[in-house]
């Protein structure tokens, strides 16, 4: 009977450890997952003005050395077209058109 009662006491203690321990592994895992999805939501976070200033410049570049009227036109069709997908508000297309039109 010894020998009974000392191996039930031996594999409570081993499923306690394994329990505590599994228990750590997993609070760890979920503080490495809470950090990361605080840093996600401070790069979302940001302004879209930041997201797309970069494209905005590329956008409007002219690509060849047409006339100048052609270019302006194509200009100001990809700007509406960028307006249209939501990428320029009301504001930035007024700006960017008045650039284009004063050359």
């Amino acid at each position: 009977m010894p020998g009974l009662l000392r191996g039930i006491v031996r594999t409570a203690a081993i499923a306690g450890t394994a329990t505590a321990v599994s228990n750590r592994v997993s609070r760890r895992q979920a503080g490495r997952w809470a950090r990361h999805d605080a840093e996600q939501q401070q790069v979302y976070a940001q302004p879209q003005q930041q997201v797309y200033a970069q494209p905005q410049q590329q956008d409007y570049a002219p690509e060849d050395a047409g006339p100048p009227a052609d270019d302006m036109l194509d200009q100001l069709e990809r700007l509406g077209n960028l307006k249209e997908r939501g990428v320029l508000s009301e504001a930035e297309f007024a700006e960017q058109k008045q650039r284009i039109l004063n050359g």
